[in-house]
């Protein structure tokens, strides 16, 4: 049991890694391959659209193949994608690449994240996203390094390495998901109503509209911080490329050790809890962010804050499925959910990118604060209205 949590937990380390890279790179990248730099939405698009497909599809996926071939596929997936974004010269081929990096990441957050939910406490879902976390911290400062002494390519090429190895020890702990007696009772779900629940028929269960709303506001907030902090501190505070490429880590640092000492109290204060709490939280790091100084150390903390507030509320939203919804649902609804979210950095953090263009980045706070308030507006109607039987 806890030798599979292992695995799962490397395997979210290596879901983390591709996520914060071409955030990190493309203040510099874009200009090397020669395009505007709004396209890194285009790209993003391209991404999320592929995961949000493969999350769409995750449930039954799962079902013919099992958790861990799926798990093991999508890591070398991404390992591919990633030595192709290190290869390419034009925006064709990172259009080509970005297709397997997006269908590497949709099935295998699904699966796991239901596997979690249905299986473990809030403390183990928190800690499972803190993995994820260390993946996103390692990869902006693997790229400033790369900038710093080589260039974008060569820090996508460090990291396909390490996905690769990682992919590697999935791929001999295979046998560990056959042996997993709770493994195969979700590989194996012979449940009708479970394996025949529909997009519609999902959509109609109470309160899953508001779920959806809710978690795609949240995701794309997020999506939107992971994906222009480091341009936002280049164009709005006026800081170097590789400099900015490692303050945007902050962001990622704040919501792994938020994940991390979060755990330890998820339990006692329950998913909801914790999810006003990280929406406060939230609110708070927006505010730094937006007091009108040149003083780059507000921007820095605001970052910090907002990762820290952030930290609690996707395993937390995740996690309370389950209960809110009953365990036979939860395997359809997770990867609606994950459509969801992905759906979410697909549409509004690309939206920001032209919007940014428009009237300045310095604006990405107030952007940011609007989605966060109408998840927390959405999450609280899933609470009431769903029949819940998970503390609130």
């Amino acid at each position: 049991m806890y030798s599979l949590l292992v695995i799962i937990y490397l395997a979210f380390v290596s879901l983390g890694l591709p996520d914060s890279l071409l955030g990190a790179s493309w203040p510099i990248m874009h200009q090397e391959i020669g395009i505007p730099l709004s396209f890194m939405g285009v790209i993003t698009f391209v991404i999320s659209m592929g995961t949000v497909l493969s999350s769409l599809f995750s449930y039954k996926l799962i079902q013919r193949f099992g958790t861990g071939k799926i798990t093991t596929i999508s890591v070398f997936m991404t390992a591919i994608a990633l030595l192709g974004f290190s290869y390419s010269q034009n925006l064709i081929m990172i259009f080509i690449f970005s297709i397997p990096y997006g269908f590497g990441a949709g099935a295998i957050d699904a699966a796991l994240n239901n596997y979690v939910a249905t299986h473990y406490s809030s403390k183990h879902m928190s800690w499972l996203h803190c993995f994820w976390g260390v993946g996103t911290v390692i990869s902006p400062f693997i790229m400033s390094y790369a900038l710093t002494y080589w260039n974008w390519s060569g820090g996508y090429r460090i990291i396909s390495i390490i996905q690769m190895l990682i992919g590697l020890v999935l791929l001999l702990s295979l046998k560990l998901w056959k042996s997993n007696e709770k493994a195969n009772e979700i590989e194996n779900n012979n449940d009708s109503s479970s394996e025949n629940l529909g997009l519609i028929q999902t959509l109609k269960i109470k309160g899953v509209p508001s779920l959806l709303i809710g978690f795609f506001a949240y995701c794309s907030a997020e999506a939107t911080v992971m994906a222009w902090s480091a341009t936002y501190l280049v164009k709005a505070k006026n800081i170097d490329e590789a400099t900015a490429a490692a303050f945007a880590s902050m962001f990622f640092i704040g919501m792994t050790v938020g994940r991390f000492f979060g755990g330890f109290i998820m339990d006692k204060f329950g998913d909801r809890r914790m999810i006003l709490i990280g929406t406060i939280i939230i609110f708070s790091g927006v505010a730094l962010m937006l007091i009108p100084t040149n003083n780059h150390i507000f921007s820095l903390l605001g970052l910090i804050i907002i990762g820290l507030g952030c930290a609690p509320i996707y395993p937390c939203i995740v996690h309370s499925t389950p209960y809110n919804f009953g365990e036979k649902n939860s395997g359809a609804i997770i990867g609606i959910q994950m459509a969801s979210a992905y759906l979410g950095a697909t549409v509004m953090s690309p939206l920001y990118g032209v919007i940014g263009d428009n009237i300045g980045f310095s604006s990405m706070p107030i952007y940011v604060l609007l989605f966060a308030i109408l998840m927390i507006i959405m999450i609280e109607n899933t609470f009431k209205n769903s029949d819940s039987t998970c503390e609130k």
